[in-house]
């Protein structure tokens, strides 16, 4: 159940600025996205459904590749994942960032290479580290210190396996409270303020099979402002300046994570792209000259913003109800598909089609 408001007049060019960029009016009283009227979707297929348009998916994989041509770009699977979207990814030449021995297995069966996959997750099971040493992923995120010693475990005295750590940078940033991970005080990644990143590190490098590649860290989600990712930069690089002056260690790889916000009504604001990528270069050799090391190499992790604008999610009105000042409108989905208007108040800008 959800609370509306529809609009008694045609859609305008700013009411569909945050629909997929194909999205035109064949008909009155009707909506197409990629050349396909929603209608027929509906009617063929049923709802709840996704509609996805695969020629913006492809094209805002290109745009991070151009923004970030130094950069590895891994998509989020988290943000969607399915047969389909795995083979585009791979397609457009971005790795992918995922969450799971699901996920992971997806995209493997898919013919996704497991080389150009990273495992993350705050508390991966005993099936998720070994299905990713079975498949061979790229990087598996360390997230806690008890993962250090299972994982190494688990590789075994005469493997090898590359990891990174997920450090917390102590920065708030992102759209609401709820989806801020760059904070102190909250379950993801390894502090750096006090210490106990390092002293994970430290234990890292004590494992012979355990390749330490570089850090990682996610500051959150909807961020529409440069600015974060830049202190993040800047706390980052001073973590591994650090670390070279104690163990003499030269990471060779920084992921900055994604959380790179979007609009999901007219007017709202999104993360400028190019910007973000000229200051974070810019920032990032800075920094890295103040520090007196090399520069790594930026790995980015977008999801959302890959995503969410090329694609809607098609209801079926069941009920409608007047009472005071609001029209409920229920339809045929809930929290399984979108658990944000129920999570943190997020609000959307529906569109009736149909009539």
């Amino acid at each position: 159940m959800t609370t509306v408001h529809v609009p008694a007049s045609r859609p305008t060019a700013a009411d569909l600025s945050v629909w997929p960029a194909s999205t035109t009016e064949p008909a009155r009283g009707d909506l197409a996205v990629g050349g396909v009227p929603l209608t027929e979707i509906a009617d063929r297929f049923g709802t709840p459904v996704y509609v996805l348009d695969e020629a913006e998916v492809r094209e805002r994989c290109r745009t991070y590749r151009d923004a970030f041509p130094e950069a590895d770009i891994l998509y989020a699977a988290k943000a969607f994942l399915c047969r389909a979207m795995a083979h585009w990814i791979d397609e457009e030449g971005l790795g992918l960032d995922v969450c799971s021995a699901g996920e992971l297995e997806l995209a493997v069966t898919t013919g996704f290479p497991p080389d150009r996959i990273v495992l993350h997750g705050n508390a991966k099971s005993p099936r998720d580290l070994d299905t990713a040493l079975r498949l061979g992923v790229g990087r598996i995120v360390i997230d806690s210190p008890s993962e250090i010693a299972r994982l190494a475990a688990a590789v075994g005295p005469d493997g090898h396996q590359k990891v990174m750590v997920r450090v917390v940078p102590g920065i708030s940033a992102g759209g609401h409270a709820k989806i801020r991970t760059g904070t102190d005080d909250q379950k993801f990644g390894l502090p750096i303020a006090d210490g106990y990143a390092q002293h994970a590190i430290a234990r890292i490098l004590g494992q012979p099979q355990l390749r330490l590649t570089g850090l990682h860290c996610h500051l959150g989600s909807q961020i529409t402002s440069v600015k974060p990712y830049l202190v993040a930069v800047r706390r980052v690089v001073g973590l591994m300046m650090r670390l070279h002056e104690q163990h003499g260690l030269v990471l060779p790889e920084l992921d900055l994570g994604g959380g790179h916000g979007i609009a999901y009504r007219p007017g709202e604001p999104a993360l400028d792209l190019t910007t973000l990528a000229g200051r974070v270069r810019a920032e990032l050799a800075d920094a890295c000259a103040t520090a007196g090391l090399p520069v790594p190499r930026l790995v980015i992790e977008p999801g959302r913003a890959v995503v969410g604008p090329a694609g809607v999610a098609l209801y079926r009105v069941l009920a409608v109800k007047h009472t005071g000042r609001h029209v409920f409108v229920a339809v045929d989905g809930g929290m399984s598909d979108n658990p944000r208007p129920a999570l943190y108040g997020v609000r959307y800008a529906p569109r009736l089609v149909g009539r």
